[in-house]
């Protein structure tokens, strides 16, 4: 079985960690966030992966390589053009034509059971068998409905906050099991999207488009503030109050809590930081306080979308 993992996006929501690379490349607990995804899928016996590619292709090849240092080979496909979800998998449908296979998104972590999901696919002969979790918190997931026999009916908007006293509505986790037959229904040479272009019409078609719920550990690191959430979650887990990555440096009197430094990374004396991500290379200079901040050097940024260029870098708010 093969797998594809969709890391084509420019990470909009994660600038400015994304200037210099695209979102599936940047650290999380000193890792590549991709590597999650490829770590899961060898560990479920999946090792003959496809990784799409558009925006700074070059920082997930420079981590990933060939795939060897995990167990895997991986091909690439690069997207001139972001091809959709369901157009990424039409580029390379010849790959993926022969048996089922898994797509999943190349910004999350996860304990799902990747091989149930497998099983729930083949035993109810689906063509497509979507992982779903109950959205508790109500976040900005759209909602997707099913029937008391597991299908699923409708792809709906965003849960409503006041909408409490409801049972929690159920979300997609960005993991997919496909039959082969779903390139019946994927548009040929052109950007499409899977809930869609190609569900929607798959249903209307009679064709079995199933749920598979699961509520094991699930994270998805799409904004900045789910990065520190997240982040501080796994610190709080393993009894540290923040990651440190290779090269950097907090001085004495500095005080840094419930922070992500990445490498090269100097905190001068007196600094003060809370739920602070700083990126690679940077000096926080002696005195400063930030608090609920992204700091990056200045020097790796185009455009100032937001923030504050401060000295030698940009300190933007996390919302």
């Amino acid at each position: 079985m093969r797998a594809m993992i969709l890391a084509a996006g420019f990470g909009t929501r994660l600038w400015p960690l994304t200037e210099d690379r695209t979102k599936p490349a940047i650290l999380f607990l000193n890792r590549p966030l991709i590597a999650y995804s490829v770590q899961y899928l060898a560990d479920n016996g999946i090792r003959d992966l496809i990784v799409n590619l558009h925006h700074e292709p070059e920082s997930v090849r420079a981590v990933l390589g060939d795939g060897s240092d995990y167990g895997v080979s991986i091909h690439y496909s690069f997207e001139e053009e972001i091809l959709g979800t369901s157009g990424a998998i039409d580029r390379v449908r010849d790959r993926l034509a022969a048996d089922d296979f898994v797509v999943i998104n190349g910004k999350i972590i996860t304990t799902i059971d990747l091989t149930e999901v497998i099983k729930t696919h083949r035993e109810r002969e689906a063509l497509a068998t979507l992982v779903l979790r109950p959205n508790v918190a109500r976040e900005r997931f759209s909602e997707v409905i099913t029937d008391d026999l597991g299908y699923i009916k409708r792809f709906a908007g965003f849960p409503k906050a006041s909408e409490e006293s409801r049972q929690a509505p159920l979300m997609f986790t960005g993991i997919q099991v496909l039959s082969p037959r779903i390139f019946d229904y994927v548009p040929r040479n052109q950007p499409s999207h899977s809930t869609i272009d190609v569900y929607p019409k798959a249903m209307a078609a009679g064709e079995r488009v199933m749920a598979h719920v699961s509520s094991e550990d699930w994270f998805e690191l799409s904004t900045l503030a789910r990065y520190i959430d997240v982040s501080c979650t796994f610190m709080r887990k393993s009894g540290l109050n923040r990651i440190t990555g290779n090269g950097s440096v907090i001085e004495p009197g500095a005080v840094v809590a419930d922070s992500v430094l990445w490498d090269r990374v100097v905190v001068e004396d007196g600094a003060r930081l809370r739920q602070v991500i700083v990126g690679d290379n940077v000096r926080i200079p002696a005195g400063s306080t930030l608090e609920r901040a992204v700091v990056v050097r200045r020097d790796i940024v185009k455009d100032v979308e937001r923030g504050e260029v401060v000295g030698e870098n940009l300190v933007a708010p996390i919302d």
